[in-house]
């Protein structure tokens, strides 16, 4: 199930569709195909798509202001904030959500909660040689957080392992309600898992890729490689939500 609700989004999303049309093109020598698969591109690259399929997600859980968030049990800041492992000694590499990480350190500074917890995330084909949380754990422990004050979950494969492992955490230390702490874009779908898995949990986006308040321009109309990963960013999370509608019934 890991391997599908990972690989399976790769034939669904714009350059797969663009590759699988010019191998058709190539194949029975038609253009039309050829001409789909550019003005595919073209479109799925431009800032304009990509913000407004974004937008539908990021707007469904707005931001809250650091003070005005209620205290809870712990603050869960779920995985994707890492990039590759460096070697001992190097500074870590971080990923465009490491908010995630940052959130998660701030709000226990503020007293938000007692617990800090990061999740044990680890893709199998991946060459991984320790899940993530540890990583996320050290990095914490560096910015000053006691180490007996931070847990990580059992290792995890996505968002659905992540909202198991976190229920079966919070049941055996006897918490009632968590911090969740994701990217915006992300958030709807992870709020839906953590539900149907029991958790009680307050939201907490970070992560956030559009500005409302910006007026288009004709840069929004032109192809990007920016454009091209908001589309395709936004488009596996529709495909997410839709995926455990449909198999996680």
């Amino acid at each position: 199930m890991l391997y599908l609700n990972k690989l399976l989004p790769i034939f669904v999303l714009p350059l797969g569709w663009v590759v699988l049309l010019l191998l058709f093109a190539l194949i029975r020598r038609r253009r039309w195909p050829a001409i789909v698969a550019l003005t595919l591109l073209y479109v799925c690259s431009t800032s304009v798509v990509g913000n407004l399929l974004l937008h539908g997600l990021e707007t469904r859980y707005p931001p809250i202001a650091l003070d005005q968030v209620d205290k809870a049990d712990a603050i869960v800041a779920l995985g994707g904030m890492f990039g590759p492992a460096s070697p001992d000694g190097y500074l870590a590499n971080m990923s465009e959500a490491s908010e995630r990480l940052e959130a998660g350190i701030e709000l226990w500074q503020r007293k938000k909660a007692d617990w800090l917890v990061f999740t044990a995330g680890r893709i199998p084909w991946e060459d991984q040689a320790e899940a993530e949380g540890m990583r996320a754990m050290r990095a914490a422990i560096a910015r000053g957080i006691p180490q007996e004050k931070i847990l990580v979950t059992r290792e995890v494969g996505n968002t659905a392992d992540e909202s198991l492992a976190v229920r079966d955490l919070m049941r055996e230390r006897g918490w009632q309600k968590i911090i969740l702490v994701t990217s915006a874009w992300h958030m709807p779908r992870t709020a839906r898992l953590f539900r149907k898995a029991g958790v009680n949990f307050i939201p907490f986006t970070v992560d956030i890729r559009i500005d409302t308040g910006m007026r288009l321009t004709a840069l929004d109309f032109l192809p990007r490689a920016d454009g091209l990963r908001d589309t395709e960013t936004a488009l596996r999370e529709w495909y997410g939500i839709a995926f455990y509608a449909l198999v996680k019934r």
